[in-house]
Order: C-alpha cells, then sequence, then structure tokens
C-alpha cells in the first residue's frame, strides 16, 4: 500500500540526524514499486527520501545505493564532472528493505531545444557522457548491477525484437531492418563500458551552459555505449550533434568503435518496440496503440531511405588497427526483476519557472517509476518537463 507523505518525512527524519521537517510533497506520479517524497527542513535544505514496495524494489534500491556510493568517491576525485545523488541516510522498514534518504540535486531537467553549435551546454553534455563511459567497470560490477559482453548484448536485442514481431504490431519493412542490423556481427564488436542506462532530459540536469547532475541510475549497467547517445541522436537539434560528439570523441581513450553511430541509431528505433512491448505486458490499450502508430510513421520514414542515409557528420570514429577487435564474449542474462529507478521531475513552482527563464535554474527531483522499469521502456525523443503533480503537506 503506498505511504502518505507524512510518513516518508517521519522516515526521513529517522534516516537524518538532526532533520527537522517543516514540509513535504509528493515526488513525481503515483504508483510504481517505490514511494518518494521531496522534506523540506527547517533549516531550508531539500530532502529526497525513497521507500520500497516491494522485496524485488527493496533489492535493486540497495544496489542503486551502492552504486551512489562508488560514483560519489569518482565525482569528488574529479573523474566525473557533475554531481549525484548522495546517500545520506537509511531506515530499516518494517516489512523488509530500507528508505534512502539524500539532498535533492540543485538544477533544472536538460531542455535539448537549448543545445546549439559551438562549445557551451551542447559540448558539456558530450564530455560529461564520456566521463561516465571512461569509469572502471568495477563501478558497475561491485554493486552487483548487470553486466553484458558484446555478443550477449546483441542476443538480447535480437530477443526483444522477436518478442516485438510476435505482437504482430511492427511493420515488416522496420523487422527486416532490425534483424538485418543485428545479424551483422561486425557491427557489434564493440567495448562495453559503464553505461547509466536511462538517460535523457528529465535525468540530466543543467545550470546555465553547465550539465550539473545526473539522477535515475537504477538501469545503469556495463553495456553498449551507444544506448547513452541514442537519446542526443534522435532528440537533440540537428546543430547540436556535431559540438556533442566531437567533444565525447576528444574525452573517450583507446575509441575504437567504428559502428557506434549505427547501434545508437538503432537503439533509438528499437527503444519503440520496448514502448510496444510495455504495453502489450501491461495490457495498456492507449501504449499499445501509441506504440504502433509511431512505428508505422517510423516505417514509412526509413522505407524511402534506400541506400540507407550516410552517418551523421561527427560521428565517424577512429578506424582500429585491427579491424576485427576484440572479440565478444558471453555474458548471463540478468534476472528482470522489477524495480524503481528514481527518476526525476521538475521541482515546478510560478516562481522557480520564472527564475529558470533568467538562468536560475529550478531544483529537479526524483519521481517513482512503475513495476516494469517504465522509463527504461519509455521511446527516445525529447522529454516533457514532468511538473510535479500534488501540493505540499505540513509535516
Amino acid at each position: 500500500m503506498p505511504r502518505s507523505p507524512l510518513a516518508l518525512a517521519a522516515l526521513a527524519t529517522v534516516a537524518v540526524p538532526g532533520l527537522d521537517a517543516f514540509d513535504v510533497r509528493p515526488a513525481g506520479q503515483t504508483g510504481g514499486d517505490v514511494d518518494a517524497a521531496v522534506v523540506l527542513g527547517a533549516d531550508g535544505r531539500r530532502w529526497v527520501v525513497r521507500a520500497p514496495r516491494t522485496a524485488a524494489a527493496g533489492a535493486a534500491l540497495e544496489a542503486e545505493a551502492t552504486l551512489l556510493r562508488a560514483l560519489v568517491e569518482h565525482v569528488d576525485a574529479d573523474r566525473l564532472p557533475f554531481e549525484v545523488p548522495r546517500p545520506t541516510g537509511f531506515v530499516h522498514l518494517p516489512e523488509g528493505g530500507r528508505a534512502m534518504v539524500h539532498p535533492l540535486l540543485p538544477g533544472r531537467p536538460l531542455p535539448l531545444e537549448r543545445l546549439g553549435p559551438g562549445p557551451g551546454l551542447a559540448a558539456d553534455v558530450g564530455r560529461a557522457v564520456a566521463a561516465l563511459h571512461q569509469l572502471p567497470l568495477s563501478t558497475v560490477e561491485d554493486a552487483g548491477m548487470p553486466v553484458y559482453e558484446a555478443e550477449a548484448y546483441r542476443q538480447r536485442r535480437l530477443a526483444e525484437v522477436d518478442e516485438a514481431a510476435r505482437t504482430g504490431r511492427v511493420p515488416g519493412g522496420l523487422l527486416r531492418r532490425w534483424e538485418h542490423a543485428l545479424e551483422d556481427v561486425a557491427v557489434w564488436r564493440f567495448q562495453p563500458t559503464v553505461v547509466h542506462g536511462d538517460l535523457s532530459s528529465e535525468h540530466v540536469l543543467c545550470r546555465g551552459e553547465r550539465l550539473t547532475g545526473v539522477l535515475g541510475w537504477s538501469d545503469a549497467k556495463v553495456a553498449d555505449p551507444a544506448d547513452d547517445l541514442a537519446w542526443l541522436l534522435v532528440a537533440a537539434p540537428q546543430e547540436a550533434v556535431d559540438p556533442i560528439l566531437e567533444a565525447y570523441n576528444l574525452h573517450r581513450t583507446e575509441l575504437r568503435d567504428r559502428h557506434l553511430a549505427d547501434r545508437a541509431l538503432l537503439a533509438g528505433e528499437l527503444a519503440l518496440a520496448r514502448w510496444l512491448l510495455h504495453g502489450v505486458r501491461t495490457d495498456d490499450p492507449e501504449i499499445v496503440d501509441d506504440a504502433t502508430a509511431m512505428l508505422v510513421e517510423l516505417d514509412e520514414q526509413t522505407s524511402v531511405e534506400d541506400p540507407p542515409p550516410p552517418p551523421v557528420s561527427g560521428w565517424a570514429l577512429p578506424a582500429p588497427a585491427d579491424d576485427a577487435g576484440p572479440e565478444p564474449g558471453d555474458a548471463p542474462e540478468p534476472d528482470a526483476a522489477p524495480h524503481g529507478d528514481g527518476d526525476a521531475v521538475t521541482d515546478a513552482t510560478p516562481e522557480a519557472d520564472a527564475e529558470a527563464d533568467a538562468d536560475t535554474d529550478a531544483d529537479s527531483l526524483p519521481s517513482e517509476t512503475s513495476e516494469t522499469s517504465d522509463d527504461d521502456l519509455r521511446p527516445v525523443g525529447p522529454d516533457d518537463d514532468g511538473d510535479v503533480a500534488g501540493g505540499s503537506t505540513r509535516a
């Protein structure tokens, strides 16, 4: 049963010694397997409290907390140029598991329309993603989060396409294109990296021309770096793509991946298939119809592109000395347990919006997620600001 904001505020005061809760309000949408609220302390500081509803969500939150502690070390050592949630306190729940409390990160969700040519915010985004992909794989491995070798990840994508095909909702032209791309083993000879797994406008915070924070780490894994670039290639203004990727390439070392762009484009398309599958699994006809319409539109757009369009300028990567590259290995598939992911939505108020327009950005806060990690399934594309629903409740 969902916990009320007042109950979550009480948990926060136990988890963080000295926290005197003055006000509280829900964080994001209702539903899902994680309850979340933003607590305002008497000293003016704001805190996010997240409490799992299920054992699976509790296990996922513990893994995310372990990952966040490792990421904080990288931030403090200047290996990451942005902030992440810093777990500050925990409290055991009567039904098992623990609630986690961390300070609310400043910043506002990244407005993709603000990305433009030349140095600035677009280049900062490229540098930030590159820094994440440079982290040691043990950052994710030690947290017990999924780790994939290249071939295992290719097989995972093939399984998604097969499942989507069985719905009868995917146009045949798209299925043939996807299967052809996935069967080209050379395209999938990549070096796995730490990836966020759910980068989107609502998870990337900025202030002015700087990227300041990244939220929503529950889908982090060791996998294909192209996944973290797909949303930018699909949704960012075309004039911003070159500075993003130039900065990314400049700050990556040992970059040998000639097919990064191909896989990023494919990942953007496959997000529509996952959105369809989510609708089918949850028996939601609105989602199914929405995904079907987008797939038909994509098929119409791509069916006239014969031969395929040339790579986007800036995506060409240095050719490897040995075209074969490292041979991919196998890794076991992780259990697909449902979990919450602590996404972000804008802490929106009229005053905050006015400040944001004047380059004084509003804070952002995590929202609840659905049982099936919907944000991992949401199609890549321009995001809404996701204003928080609900008013305040005195604690």
